[in-house]
């Protein structure tokens, strides 16, 4: 059974103890844990909140970084990565998600080389660790500073050419509902996927992510999730909101909103029925 999961930087300016205590309290069983929250408030006493509310982890954010990009050599980032992937473990997270670096000043195929061996290497660790590394790719519009995977085709490629059973693929409706085909393929990526976010927007990024409530906008979440569903999806969704349209936004009211739209693409009303008489 699909679950939902609300991921914590939709509610930015609440610490981690805050995230737990309230989406527990708004019946929210998962939720993606956030690195630096939890460091914030110290993984021990992390793992005992989150078992005392009885708290599934969808996903741990995030590792990656290998080109170089956010100012770290690539054995640093191979070695936060790892570590990331023991504190993965520790919380019984469904994924690690990964972000591959932009290409930062490499030609695309050295960023590529880059980070595939941080795979190869990474890869096998979180096969001992019973970890599922999760590879997001992003629109192009936003993706300048975290990945130079703008392509649904090219990362399945990466993760097809990883082949290793550790390594999947975060599909975020915000940013690959608009790829060529990305949504017919769906179906095909299901075995891969470690991690589907649901997100929309009123418009393709342009330099920063801004997302608008579920619903609101023209992402076709319902298309998307009754495919999913057909194709045996169990997994995760994950419910990422943010960006100028959302930063004032009640915390309570936008996860409850979110919970019922949520609620509402899963087990869809029924379609009237017009009687002819």
């Amino acid at each position: 059974m699909a679950c939902l999961s609300i991921n914590e930087i939709t509610t930015y300016r609440w610490s981690f103890e805050e995230d737990v205590q309230n989406y527990a309290a708004m019946g929210i069983g998962a939720m993606a844990v956030w690195r630096q929250k939890l460091s914030d408030f110290g993984e021990e006493k992390g793992i005992e909140l989150l078992a005392d509310h009885k708290m599934q982890v969808s996903a741990l954010q995030w590792a990656g970084g290998f080109t170089g990009s956010d100012g770290r050599t690539f054995r640093e980032s191979v070695e936060d990565a790892r570590e990331a992937i023991e504190l993965a473990a520790n919380l019984s997270a469904a994924c690690l998600v990964v972000y591959s670096g932009s290409r930062a000043g490499h030609t695309h195929n050295h960023a590529r080389r880059l980070f595939r061996s941080a795979l190869k290497e990474l890869g096998p660790i979180a096969h001992d660790r019973k970890v599922k590394l999760a590879i997001e790719p992003m629109h192009a519009g936003c993706a300048a500073e975290w990945t130079f995977l703008t392509k649904l085709s090219e990362t399945v490629e990466m993760i097809h050419a990883a082949d290793c059973p550790s390594i999947g693929l975060v599909f975020d409706t915000y940013h690959l509902s608009q790829s060529p085909h990305g949504i017919e393929r769906l179906p095909e990526l299901v075995s891969m996927l470690a991690l589907v976010q649901l997100g929309d927007a009123h418009q393709p990024p342009r330099g920063e992510q801004n997302r608008c409530r579920l619903g609101d906008g023209v992402v076709p979440l319902q298309e998307i999730v009754t495919t999913l569903k057909d194709a045996d999806y169990d997994g995760f969704y994950d419910i990422e909101l943010l960006g100028e349209d959302l930063e004032n936004s009640d915390y309570r009211d936008l996860v409850l909103d979110a919970k019922r739209t949520f609620e509402s693409l899963i087990d869809p009303p029924p379609k009237s029925q017009t009687v002819i008489p």
